[in-house]
Order: C-alpha cells, then sequence, then structure tokens
C-alpha cells in the first residue's frame, strides 16, 4: 500500500500531466500548510477555497510575465497565508466581514 506522500505526489503529477503542466514543480506541503492554516484560523472548507484561488493568483501573475511560476506560486501561498491569519484575529468567522 503506498503512503500518504506517494499517493499525494502521484496525484499531483497526474493532475500537472493532465493540465500540461509537467514543467511546474508544487511544494505540496506548503499548500497544504497554506490548507491547513486557512482550514483553522477560518472555518474547514475554507483550506480547499483558498488555495484554489492563491493557485489561480500564482497563474495570473505567472501568465502575466509579473514572475516566474516558482515565485508567483510562492507569493501567492505567502498571501494567503497571511490573509488567512490577519483573518482569525479579524471579527468572528459567522459574520462574514474579513479584517480590515
Amino acid at each position: 500500500m503506498k503512503s500518504q506522500d506517494e499517493t499525494l505526489e502521484e496525484w499531483c503529477r497526474a493532475l500537472l500531466q493532465a493540465f500540461e503542466l509537467e514543467n511546474v514543480e508544487v511544494d505540496i506541503n506548503e499548500v497544504l500548510a497554506v490548507a491547513g492554516v486557512a482550514a483553522h484560523s477560518i472555518v474547514r472548507p475554507a483550506a480547499p477555497l483558498t488555495t484554489f484561488i492563491a493557485g489561480f493568483a500564482a497563474g495570473l501573475a505567472s501568465g502575466s510575465g509579473q514572475a516566474n511560476d516558482a515565485h508567483s506560486m510562492q507569493a501567492a501561498l505567502g498571501v494567503a497565508r497571511t490573509v488567512a491569519k490577519d483573518y482569525a484575529g479579524g471579527p468572528p468567522a459567522n459574520t462574514g466581514v474579513p479584517s480590515a
């Protein structure tokens, strides 16, 4: 039986191949760490939403030539982590109002 790490690495490669992104490096542990911050700082369903939006932002930055893939991804994950932590210090999550 494969370990969780092996399964995630295989799944990541399969997704990258499906999207024709074989040359993109993904730091799976960093993505999972940001998802964890979002899940624990906001609400659990914020984890996939946060990682999706961070990935989308990274793709836009990279695609527009603002930065290379690796830098775009790291920057987007960093922003997502910061916003999630800041949000946790703001109003209660059930108000739907992020901290300014």
